[in-house]
């Protein structure tokens, strides 16, 4: 008697695990990038995004590295990526 394992096959499991490291290395590969415009002082925004808002002014007392540990777990959290558990155990690394 042949009996059928449950749930996704290796291939599906590979392409699974393949698709959610896309989402991972482009998300992170954007934000880096983001990043690296912004310490350089270049605010063009990429093509077809709209014109970026004037951003708040930093908070007395943080980094502009600080700042942008902060935005770039902002947009994980906001990606799914992250919990709210732990976006909240980071955010409050950050600003200790």
């Amino acid at each position: 008697m042949i009996t059928r394992r449950r749930g996704p096959s290796l291939v599906g499991r590979t392409a699974q695990t393949v698709a959610r490291t896309a989402v991972i290395a482009g998300t992170a590969t954007a934000v880096s990038g983001k990043v690296a415009a912004r310490q350089a002082g270049g605010s063009a925004p990429a093509a077809g995004a709209p014109p970026a808002t004037p951003e708040p002014a930093a908070p007395a007392g943080l980094s502009q590295e600080a700042m942008a540990q902060l935005e770039k777990l902002a947009d994980l959290h906001k990606s799914g990526i992250l919990t709210d558990e732990e976006f909240a155990a980071q955010k409050a690394r950050i600003l200790q």
